[in-house]
């Protein structure tokens, strides 16, 4: 029983993999102490974040997928959300107009989903606010809606009270698990940021699962 066991969960582990994600370069040094009035801001690790471990196979299934938004953009073109250039540099990143604003990312298929990586904006360590991101099937949201984020710590995006602490935005972006959800779309909320303008801005979004077969 014991060996059987043993072999048993061996195969598993092997199965395994580290997420296959590729970070951008860094854009600033050191790491941000001093949280912002009226942020509710988690201490960073000071470290590299572990790398958390994946099914064989899974990769990024939101690269070069449709981006729709709540409204036009102010700035850039939604396509730049999932072109696979994450670099702090211009012409990278999509700015919003203010207030909530979210954009959805239709992966094609329902998918078994295991992290979102999100880069807002990672040239300065600002933090942004009413972080909420969703998946489900319905395209409007309506059914079936799966909260994986959430860090509006007030209500003020209508959504729910979140949980979740809000965070500086470095060259990592934010990991945030999906727990094996299954979906086609994922949805990301925002609602501005300690930035010197309202707007809100995505760098890109990756959604990391196994390909629907």
């Amino acid at each position: 029983m014991f060996t059987t066991l043993a072999l048993a969960g061996a195969a598993l582990a092997q199965d395994l993999v580290p997420l296959p994600a590729i970070l951008p370069k860094p854009n600033f040094i050191g790491t941000p102490s001093d949280a912002p009035a009226g942020a509710n801001v988690e201490k960073p690790l000071g470290r590299p974040r572990p790398i958390p471990q994946v099914p064989k196979g899974t990769a990024n299934l939101a690269l070069k997928k449709k981006v729709t938004a709540s409204k036009a953009p102010y700035e850039g073109s939604l396509d730049l959300i999932t072109d696979g250039d994450k670099d702090a540099k211009q012409g990278t990143t999509v700015e919003m107009y203010p207030k909530l604003q979210w954009i959805q990312i239709d992966l094609g298929a329902i998918s078994d989903l295991s992290y979102v990586l999100v880069w807002h904006f990672h040239e300065q360590p600002v933090v942004f606010r009413d972080v909420i991101v969703q998946v489900s099937n319905d395209p409007k949201f309506v059914e079936g809606v799966t909260t994986l984020y959430n860090n509006d710590a007030d209500n003020s995006a209508g959504l729910g009270i979140g949980k979740d602490r809000e965070y500086f935005e470095t060259s990592e972006g934010r990991l945030i698990a999906a727990n094996k959800a299954q979906a086609r779309y994922v949805r990301l909320y925002s609602r501005g940021s300690t930035f010197t303008d309202p707007l809100n801005r995505y760098t890109e979004v990756e959604v990391y699962g196994l390909p629907a077969k």
